[in-house]
């Protein structure tokens, strides 16, 4: 993590006050939350609409932190301690990274996209650490606050940073790619998270493209080639994946079970790779990590051992086992329409011999058309495939309806409380099956999950 005397700051960021006389100390890592401090630390008060971290500043002196950054327009600031007196802490937090980052000899890989985003993530991770120290980032640190703290919190020796940038309006990628400078840069997929604020998907679109914005000098830019809002690209150095062979990467001789994928990839000397996470949605999150790979420059064994090595964050394709031989695929952590329609089909399409149940909950952010979305995922699920469906939400009622005019009304159920769901779920699961949960964050699916394997 970041290690500078207090002079040392005084280069990397734009003070509004003298220091000189603290010039000698010294900070070590960083941090805005009191309840995370660290003797040594740099304590950054931010604004928000809850809480103003200024409030907090005297806590974070006396569990130990080493200096404070200071709004100038706040009165009152401590006397006797390192105070760095600042335009705008946020902004601070953001250049201070930004200048520890160019300080450093570490090759920067930017993931944005609707979707996938940590999962890319987690696999990227997983192959260039075959070859590189690598750091990533943890969590949902991936916003305006999040991306600076992940930055500061890196090892002075890391070789690869792998930074996560998500949004919720315009702009914000922006920010996030002007602080990191990517290396390389990638797009999942453009979806229809945040249609809310965005309006279109060609709105989302444009977003995600900020990411080019701070894309450093004969940068990489990776993409999804099949998406046709992105057909027309104007980026020097770039390569696509996809599914089909129009795409510098794209997947062949797929297989996949419950515990993962298997696929070759022509551009690859027809290599083959295992990717311990089941859906053709994942292969082709693999395929832009491997395009990344191969710009710095690991080996097509180093790719496959790390493929091989994947490990996910916490409720995304999380399997479980559960009560009555159940297994449960948790991927709870979001949900928006092109997620869900993905893993879905990947449920549907396993050649096991286990009946399959969808748990489905509501899709936010959806804007307008939030109705109509839920009523074609509804649609969409096949009763050949699936044998129940479970909803819970107001929103996941119309998953509800649209699955009704496939299926035979006793085996689509519609819940909204919760506790009602886990009983009848349980009521009607005999054993064996594969249950599938998925929902957006705000729905606290895991319950569902919890109620099975806890129960073990």
């Amino acid at each position: 993590m970041i290690n500078r005397s207090i002079e040392q700051l005084t280069q990397m960021i734009q003070l509004k006050n003298d220091v000189s006389e603290y010039h000698h100390v010294r900070i070590n890592g960083v941090a805005f939350d009191t309840r995370l401090i660290k003797p040594g630390n740099l304590f950054v008060p931010l604004k928000g609409e809850q809480a103003d971290g200024h409030d907090y500043v005297d806590k974070a002196l006396e569990q130990g932190a080493s200096a404070v950054l200071w709004q100038k327009d706040m009165p009152n600031p401590p006397e006797n301690t390192a105070v760095l007196m600042v335009e705008d802490t946020l902004l601070a937090l953001q250049q201070l990274a930004k200048s520890y980052l160019d300080q450093l000899n570490v090759k920067v890989i930017g993931i944005t996209g609707s979707n996938g985003k940590t999962t890319t993530k987690d696999i990227a991770a997983a192959v260039f650490a075959q070859k590189y120290k690598v750091h990533k980032t943890e969590g949902n640190f991936n916003n305006h606050i999040g991306l600076p703290i992940t930055v500061l919190s890196m090892p002075e020796e890391t070789e690869v940073a792998i930074l996560e940038m998500g949004m919720s309006q315009k702009g914000e990628i922006s920010v996030l790619t002007k602080i990191a400078c990517p290396d390389v840069a990638i797009i999942t997929n453009i979806g229809e998270a945040h249609l809310q604020d965005l309006g279109s998907r060609q709105g989302i679109a444009e977003a995600k493209l900020e990411i080019l914005e701070g894309l450093k000098d004969n940068g990489l830019f990776i993409y999804p080639g099949d998406e046709p809002l992105l057909a027309n690209v104007d980026a020097p150095h770039s390569f696509t994946f996809g599914e089909t062979a129009n795409n510098e990467f794209y997947p062949v001789d797929i297989q996949m079970d419950e515990q993962g994928s298997s696929f070759s990839v022509p551009a690859l000397s027809e290599s083959s790779f295992y990717l311990p996470i089941a859906g053709k949605h994942n292969i082709l999150n693999s395929l832009a990590v491997l395009l990344a790979a191969r710009e710095l420059s690991i080996s097509i064994e180093s790719m496959k051992a790390g493929l091989k090595s994947v490990a996910l964050s916490s409720m995304r394709m999380e399997w479980h086992d559960g009560v009555k031989n159940t297994k449960i695929l948790n991927d709870a952590y979001n949900a928006s329409p092109t997620s869900m329609k993905a893993v879905i089909s990947m449920l549907e399409s396993l050649n096991v011999e286990r009946d399959k149940v969808v748990v489905l909950g509501d899709m936010l952010e959806l804007g307008d058309q939030e109705i109509n979305f839920h009523v074609q995922m509804g649609e969409l699920i096949n009763p050949a495939n699936i044998k129940y469906v479970f909803t819970f939400g107001p929103l996941a009622q119309h998953i509800a309806a649209g699955a009704r005019k496939n299926f035979p009304e006793n085996r689509v159920f519609a819940f909204i409380d919760k506790s009602e769901l886990i009983t009848t779920l349980h009521d009607k699961i005999s054993g064996n099956e594969l249950i599938l949960v998925k929902a957006s964050r705000g729905m606290k699916l895991e319950e569902v999950v919890n109620s099975f394997v806890m129960e073990k």
